[in-house]
């Protein structure tokens, strides 16, 4: 009865090759997706890292394991103890099941701005959530410096320091990187995505860049209201930073450790309008059958027209953070949309998917 389903089901082959211990093991080795309508479309081929996949369902679960385990590596926290961090959210998410998985306490200081989804989430697992005015980093008040703040009153506590430890793009230089490499072979034009931490881009760019000996591009993609393309097109001038985006945990108004550990060995940066990222949220649901956020979105669109940059028949990979669950209320509500001025930025035969008023 399965015969004629045997040659597909033996073409991909298995994410592991044994049983894994436990959450942490879990993170990772997640599939490389060749994005078909879109790759057809313009000639290229569009590759996405399927990071919804990991078992806290984002990217940001490899950074919350690299950061916990360098710092039980250096002895900064001991069994029992208190993580402590400032996020606007996955990190927080993957954080939460790292914490639960080890028997750590979690304390997640985010902006009020986040989806309730997502807010709703942590409590569930088990974190204390501490929302907080969403204001500039150069506040005292930033939710970042509230985190480190806290963490400092606390025995047996640490501030995993997302932004700035570096052990978050060193997680994807050691795991990421070389995945994306071995699923392309080693054939491999561009990598895009947008930073929030910059340790994805950082961690993936710097691998790929030492294995193609400079050939694989390296690029990042930004959100409206982000100082990062700037910086990068004007040769290292930091502008103010100006406007928003409805993407979340993306774009930035400085440069971060994990970035700077990378960010001059960029081949280009640009920025992608949330009218392009919205439609593109409903495009990849229509055509490929992906439920994806709309960082992921961004990413895709970004991907696209970097594939264009370098010419037919090139090959771009990216990463597809996370799905959509965490973000359904806002992302196919109409009138959500509305308040945004996004309302017509799904094209007219993809309406339908907004189902929600």
């Amino acid at each position: 009865m399965f015969a004629g389903l045997r040659v597909a089901a033996t073409r991909r082959g298995f994410a592991t090759v044994s049983t894994v211990n436990g959450f942490t093991e879990a993170v990772g080795n997640t599939p490389l997706i060749y994005l078909k309508g879109l790759s057809e479309q313009i000639g290229s081929k569009i590759y996405g890292k399927a990071e919804f996949q990991n078992p806290g369902g984002s990217v940001k679960d490899r950074a919350a394991l690299g950061v916990v385990r360098n710092a039980e590596e250096k002895g900064l926290i001991k069994p029992g103890g208190t993580i402590v961090e400032g996020t606007a959210g996955n990190t927080g998410i993957g954080l939460a099941h790292v914490c639960r998985a080890k028997g750590y306490n979690c304390v997640i200081y985010m902006p009020n701005t986040q989806s309730q989804e997502k807010i709703d989430l942590l409590r569930m697992l088990g974190a204390d959530v501490r929302p907080v005015p969403a204001v500039a980093y150069e506040n005292p008040q930033n939710y970042n410096h509230q985190a480190r703040d806290y963490a400092l009153t606390l025995d047996n506590a640490i501030w995993t320091d997302q932004f700035d430890n570096t052990a978050n793009a060193y997680a994807h230089y050691i795991s990421t990187g070389p995945e994306i490499w071995e699923q392309t072979q080693g054939d491999l034009n561009g990598f895009i995505c947008a930073t929030g931490t910059g340790g994805t881009l950082a961690g993936i760019g710097k691998y790929l860049k030492e294995k193609s000996g400079g050939k694989t591009q390296i690029w990042l993609a930004d959100p409206p209201g982000s100082v990062l393309t700037s910086y990068v097109n004007s040769g290292g001038k930091l502008t103010e930073r100006s406007g928003s985006s409805i993407t979340e945990g993306i774009g930035q108004g400085r440069i971060t450790q994990n970035l700077g550990t990378f960010v001059n060995e960029l081949d280009g940066a640009f920025t992608v309008p949330d009218e392009k990222s919205i439609a593109m949220v409903y495009e990849l649901l229509h055509t490929e059958g992906l439920y994806i956020g709309a960082s992921s979105a961004l990413n895709v669109v970004a991907a696209v027209e970097l594939a264009q940059k370098l010419g037919k028949g090139s090959k771009v990979a990216t990463i597809l953070c996370d799905g959509a669950y965490r973000y359904q209320s806002r992302l196919f509500s109409k009138a959500w949309l509305k308040t945004k001025g996004l309302e017509n930025a799904i094209p007219p035969h993809l309406k339908k998917y907004a189902v929600l008023d």
